[in-house]
């Protein structure tokens, strides 16, 4: 047994809330109470100590082990949909550098996600999306590919049959027209001249979320130039369309009614057209020095650009576009930057959207020392010291609504020091908290920089975003730029939840400003039915999953109504093979929320949300275990071929290769830990 304070093993380091001084805790049992099963369900369970629940736990276990890269993190592919494979291709065509190849091998994966029905999908199973399949289409032909191919003409019959080319989405049509495929006229305004707006305007570029900031800028220097790079006719897409465009064809589609922000937005987007196409646009040239300046100044020492693909992938266009050649530095770093992210082997090569061994590796360390390594086991102390070697140490765009904080916390990927986010902050500290580091001092300074940091994030209506706070301007998402929804970052439950499992695990009081606020955010976000959003994860299951385990850190009563409305959702969407799945649709149909094929990792959340609530020696509990003992495989592995992980609710879907084997070894470590506290085994 592994005496701790729920959620990670072992003795405590916490700060003083007064003093933020580090405070060393006596070892403690979860506050969380557990309904005991009957003895004969458990000794089924868990057995003695070469049970099947401790065997599982092994080979989950020892899998990390192997898995474990020489420097002391964990890294798995981070899985999305073939458009940045795809838009791989088109910027190499733009910049005329193809490598024939790596480009074999990028349309090998392509051709390899297609469908039987011919169309390319968001995530595994879903369904067919146009501007998927035509940014997929228009990569193969540049990469040869002939529009007799069965592959072209089964996809080209569902572009069509879906209205084609006019029909996509804002960044396809933005492709098109740097090759000539599409008019820029009927490409949404975005004029560099916004660059030069204040940081107190209501609209500036610090309104937008830092993803989109950091793909807006750059973005916003190609859009002024236009480009165009003249294809040769095999190399064209033409075909896409139902029939030859006409002028109004490039005018965006009113909402029904007149006074609607979207139409006040339309006419806007029209206004500033007529800007754009004048020979006299004064403030142009300081536009687009300051344009310039912000992009080379956010330029990573690695090359990335906001540790993202299309921050990454834009920034090269707009210095083109700018007149850098493709041998200077900044384009040079850029183009390995992008290398970097690619998986490639004999077959094929996939561009990856992002990286992620910053949160691979505390998710990691979490369910290792819930596996009951110790703390200061030789591979755990070099996991947390690789960690702490990536703390962000300077300011970043963050600082514009921030200026007093000082900078703290870690970002997602090897190296992004302007983008810092409160999740992987949060999620590092807790992972790291009580791993015996070489240097103590160091790690405690980290853990109370990183925890004064995520808590300056929070936003004034209580809750935490992700990479910026107050970040709100709901109007953003009317504009016709914003057809993917995604262009601020607001606060979320699930988010909220996790920096209230930070205060908690450190031992700040109910009482806490902070905390009183995170709570009453909390109950004004949960759903009608009892669950929360998620805005991170798939989806309900998530959100609920990150705001139980929050409450239940910080103290909360978890008897109250509130939380039992949402156990009782949760036991209720429990499926008959005692997992627990959910579809990625449930993001536009509420009515699928929490329903799906079990998976390994929602599961593992719905487990974790039980514990949390005293539900751990429950019959549901009991089930959820079954169900991940059952469907391990012999290497400690579960198959999931579901995304679970989201980047834009309906429209970036994300599976993390991770998460199938981190999470249920989390859930059975804690669960065996839980019930050995609560005094269920015999």
């Amino acid at each position: 047994m592994i005496p701790s304070k729920y959620p990670i093993s072992t003795a405590l380091t916490s700060f003083n809330t007064e003093t933020a001084e580090p405070v060393i805790e006596s070892s403690k049992k979860s506050a969380a109470k557990v309904h005991h099963l009957p003895p004969s369900i458990w000794k089924k369970m868990v057995g003695d100590a070469t049970g099947p629940l401790d065997k599982a736990i092994e080979r989950t276990r020892d899998f990390f082990f192997r898995e474990q890269l020489p420097d002391g993190y964990w890294w798995a592919e981070l899985e999305s949909n073939v458009t940045i494979t795809s838009e791989y291709i088109m910027l190499f065509h733009f910049l005329g550098m193809v490598d024939k190849v790596r480009e074999r091998k990028m349309a090998g994966y392509i051709l390899g996600k297609q469908t039987s029905e011919g169309f390319w999908t968001i995530w595994q199973g879903g369904p067919g999306d146009l501007s998927t399949t035509i940014e997929a289409y228009f990569a193969l032909k540049l990469a040869g590919f002939s529009v007799d191919h069965p592959a072209m003409g089964k996809a080209r019959e569902f572009i069509l049959a879906n209205g084609g080319i006019l029909k996509s989405r804002v960044f396809t049509k933005t492709f098109l027209a740097l090759f000539g495929e599409f008019s820029w006229m009927g490409v949404p305004s975005m004029p560099i001249e916004l660059t030069l707006l204040p940081n107190w305007a209501y609209f500036n570029m610090y309104e937008f979320s830092s993803w989109a900031r950091a793909t807006i800028i750059p973005l916003s220097v190609v859009m002024s130039e236009r480009p165009v790079r003249k294809l040769p006719p095999w190399a064209r897409v033409q075909e896409l369309y139902v029939r030859p465009p006409r002028p109004t064809d490039y005018t965006f589609t009113k909402e029904d009614g007149i006074l609607t922000w979207k139409n006040f937005f339309i006419g806007v987007d029209h206004l500033l057209k007529v800007y754009e196409s004048s020979p006299i646009r004064p403030l142009m040239k300081t536009a687009t020095a300051k344009a310039e300046q912000w992009i080379l100044e956010h330029q990573e020492p690695t090359g990335d650009w906001g540790g993202i693909q299309p921050a990454m992938l834009n920034a090269i266009l707009a210095l083109h576009c700018l007149g850098y050649a493709n041998d200077h530095p900044a384009v040079v770093k850029g183009l390995e930057a992008l290398a970097n992210f690619c998986i490639e082997d004999d077959e094929s090569l996939v561009l990856q959207s992002c990286v992620s061994p910053v949160w691979d590796t505390a998710l990691a360390l979490v369910a290792m020392r819930e596996a009951g390594v110790p703390a200061d086991h030789p591979a755990l102390v070099k996991a947390a010291q690789w960690l702490l070697d990536l703390e962000v140490r300077r300011k970043g765009d963050w600082q514009i609504k921030s200026p007093e904080l000082e900078p703290g916390g870690w970002a997602f990927e090897f190296l992004n020091d302007w983008y810092p986010d409160v999740d992987d902050s949060g999620f590092v500290i807790m992972a790291i908290k009580d791993i015996k580091t070489r240097d103590t001092k160091h790690k405690e300074q980290a853990i109370k920089r990183g925890i004064a940091w995520c808590l300056g994030m929070q936003s004034a209506n209580g809750g935490w975003a992700a990479f910026d706070k107050d970040n709100t301007k709901h109007l953003l998402n009317k504009i016709p730029f914003a057809d993917l929804e995604a262009l601020i970052d607001p606060p979320t439950a699930d988010l909220t939840g996790r920096m209230l499992e930070l205060m908690g695990n450190f031992e700040y009081p109910m009482s806490h400003p902070a905390a009183v606020r995170a709570l009453e955010f909390i109950k004004l976000e949960q759903e009608p039915e009892g669950p929360w959003w998620g805005r991170w994860g798939v989806n309900y299951i998530y959100g609920t999953w990150s705001v139980l385990c929050g409450l239940e850190a910080i103290g909360e009563d978890m008897t109250q109504p509130y939380i039992k409305k949402a156990v009782n959702w949760l036991k209720s969407k429990q499926n008959m093979d005692g997992g627990w799945g959910e579809v990625c649709e449930s993001y536009y149909d509420r009515s699928l929320m929490g329903s799906g094929a079990s998976t390994a990792s929602q599961t593992s959340w719905a487990l974790l949300s039980l514990f949390a609530a005293g539900e751990a020696g429950s019959k549901s509990a009991a089930r959820g275990i079954e169900y991940l003992l059952t469907t391990q495989k012999q290497d400690g592995t579960w198959d999931e071929e579901a995304f679970t992980g989201t980047g834009f609710p309906k429209f970036f879907m994300i599976k993390y290769h991770i998460y199938r084997n981190c999470f249920p070894l989390t859930a059975m470590g804690r669960y065996r830990r839980l019930t050995l506290e609560n005094g269920l085994q015999q």
